[in-house]
């Protein structure tokens, strides 16, 4: 195989530099939204896990089922939240 195919990651997407000046508050702001959609996802998982927990309360046949899922959603709460 003379060329290797590269996998990427569709979302994170490099823009062509232009070695042009740093806008700082762009930066800056950007930076602030993605603060803010970690936090989003930390809570969006928390919800999930407490709906787990719940549902394991409710539903004592598939208990472990969703106890696991609810571990899962613990750790990526505490993933997100950073």
């Amino acid at each position: 195989m003379s060329h290797q195919h590269h996998h990427h990651n569709p979302l994170h997407h490099h823009k062509e530099e232009d070695n042009g000046p740093v806008d700082y508050a762009k930066d800056a702001k950007h930076h602030k939204n993605q603060e803010h959609l970690g936090e989003l996802g930390a809570l969006a998982a928390g919800a999930f896990a407490l709906h787990e927990k719940h549902k394991a309360k409710k539903d004592p046949e598939h208990a472990h089922k969703h106890k696991v899922e609810e571990e899962i959603a613990v750790v990526v709460a505490v993933g997100s939240a950073g």
